[in-house]
């Protein structure tokens, strides 16, 4: 009997265009979320590999309650508890900006990683040809600091890419709530699911390839 009603090419075909809406709204998050906590890493990661006073004591604290919390409980605090002290979030700003904090903890220690690698004598050398110590970080420990962080970078913005499906909780209608509704109103549980494995899958794995070639790009030459 279920096999007899299971009609995946109905049921996309009958609600491409919610799906679709719904696709578009999962994306949108996804790129803010992802640029927002690159920038966050960089810059925590940065405070936290070269020790900048108060600054990277705060990143530490910043990296520990976000990493060892559910980010399913950081949605639900942003959206329902904030407007218990008076801030009230729209549902789009709740979806890309809890994703955007969750993964900037990670990539802050995914890019601390990187930067502390960086050896000491490059960045002497950099002190050495009169570079000030904002110039050298921008000149040798980022481009270096960033290619070691890239493969574990990229782990965490497809975690991003998948965590943007933890909305539903919110209502926020990105591909999993719009199809999780569909679901619910048609029965086609199955179809439903189906649809969003599918789609979730060749986002990660195109977002996997495109960066994975970039990273071939900017291998260090003794990695090639």
């Amino acid at each position: 009997m279920l096999a007899a009603g299971y009609d995946l090419w109905a049921f996309v075909s009958e609600y491409h265009e919610e799906l679709l809406h719904g696709l578009e709204n999962t994306l949108k998050v996804s790129a803010v979320a992802i640029g927002g906590s690159y920038a966050i890493g960089i810059v925590l990661g940065a405070a936290r590999a070269h020790r900048i006073p108060v600054v990277s004591q705060l990143a530490a604290v910043y990296v520990e309650v976000i990493r060892n919390t559910p980010i399913l409980v950081q949605i639900v605090m942003l959206f329902y508890g904030l407007p218990q002290l008076g801030i009230v979030l729209d549902q789009f700003t709740v979806a890309w900006l809890s994703v955007t904090i969750w993964g900037g903890a990670f990539q802050t220690e995914n890019f601390r990683a990187g930067f502390t690698a960086v050896s000491h004598n490059q960045r002497e050398a950099a002190f050495a040809l009169g570079f000030r110590p904002l110039a050298a970080f921008l000149n040798v420990t980022l481009p270096i600091g960033g290619r070691i962080a890239l493969p574990s970078s990229i782990n965490t913005a497809i975690s991003v890419v998948k965590n943007t499906s933890l909305m539903y909780v919110i209502g926020y209608p990105e591909l999993t709530t719009t199809a999780l509704n569909i679901s619910n109103l048609t029965l086609q549980t199955t179809e439903a699911l189906t649809v969003l494995g599918i789609v979730y899958l060749a986002l990660v794995w195109s977002l996997s390839a495109s960066i994975r070639v970039l990273e071939g790009h900017l291998a260090l030459p003794e990695a090639r």
